[in-house]
């Protein structure tokens, strides 16, 4: 007897190896996502410009990065003190407008040089309800808790979401031609807008990420919404907010992942990689004696057995501490 319905997976034109450059942007599940590669050695720049929901933005700040363009100062707001700027996440945040664009310009500078050469870009859209100031009708990826009344809210259509992709794709193709893109749209609930317009805007996102994977043949769509939302589709499988995947349930979504985009090669080095990570968050009650004394020498061989295919100096500095220590 069956109690879940499994999600078909559509085979992918494209597969990540262990020497692909992934670049993820978007919503908080590209967090997830990137910092799950970056974890697994993957080299993978996560979410530079840090979480952004829509899609208008998201290819804004993507094609600003590609094209050099300095950061919008008519963008910086001001707030007890403190400049942030209408495009970019919270996180980024400076005393004056001159540190913050100081702070912001690297920022895309860095998105740009890693776009050139990387072989993935994965966008996660949140969602389609975007706000535009009133005073200029430009659409900000975060309001930084300025006034409602300085905002207007408006949803996308999907029109306008793939004539925006189209626009961040052709600059993008332009600077580096050989790029795939995986586009997802994020299993996160965005209840304070509701959840009747969460739906609604949803539907939007995930109907333009189908017409766009339909005319663009180096683009697929990856189902994370629709594992979630149809394959788990349970409670417990959300933290206690009841809005977030929790952590089995990302992890499965990213064994989905692995399994529908991962080279052999990749999927083999993950598992011996998985063993030495579990060796490295092992915390003994002793680590004076000579049997864990031992267990750090040869966690260090095994360490240096992986140092030609990927950095691993942080992880050998950590073992040869805790070796000179005892």
């Amino acid at each position: 007897m069956e109690f879940r319905t499994e999600i078909e997976m559509s085979p992918a034109h494209f597969r990540i190896g262990t020497d692909s450059r992934i670049m993820t942007v978007g919503s908080c599940f590209s967090e997830v996502i990137g910092s799950q590669l970056a974890e697994n050695k993957i080299q993978c720049l996560c979410n530079p410009y840090g979480t952004v929901f829509n899609p208008s933005s998201i290819f804004k700040l993507i094609s600003n990065s590609l094209q050099s363009q300095p950061v919008y100062k008519h963008l910086m707001v001001e707030n007890s003190g403190i400049w942030q700027h209408y495009d970019y996440h919270s996180k980024f945040y400076a005393d004056s407008r001159e540190e913050l664009e100081a702070l912001l310009n690297p920022v895309n500078k860095k998105a740009q040089q890693f776009l050139r050469k990387a072989n993935f870009l994965i966008i996660t859209f949140g969602t389609a309800i975007v706000h535009q100031l009133k005073e200029n009708s430009q659409i900000v990826a975060n309001c930084h808790k300025a006034p409602s009344t300085n905002f207007k809210k408006e949803i996308l259509s999907v029109k306008d979401i793939i004539l925006r992709f189209r626009s961040m794709y052709e600059q993008l193709k332009m600077h580096n031609n050989k790029i795939k893109i995986l586009l997802t749209v994020s299993p996160v609930r965005h209840t304070r807008e509701t959840l009747q317009l969460n739906s609604v805007s949803k539907s939007i996102l995930r109907t333009a990420c189908y017409h766009i994977e339909q005319d663009f043949s180096d683009v697929h769509y990856f189902p994370s919404f629709e594992i979630m939302m149809d394959d788990l589709r349970d409670y417990r499988f959300y933290k206690s907010d009841m809005i977030h995947p929790n952590e089995q349930a990302e992890k499965y979504i990213f064994e989905k992942f692995s399994e529908t985009y991962f080279t052999d090669d990749l999927n083999n080095f993950l598992r011996e990689w998985h063993k030495v990570k579990m060796s490295l968050n092992h915390k003994p009650i002793q680590t004076n004696t000579p049997s864990h004394q031992k267990f750090l020498a040869d966690l260090l061989e095994k360490l240096n057995g992986f140092s030609d295919r990927i950095d691993v100096s942080s992880e050998k500095a950590k073992v040869l501490s805790q070796l000179e220590a005892a």
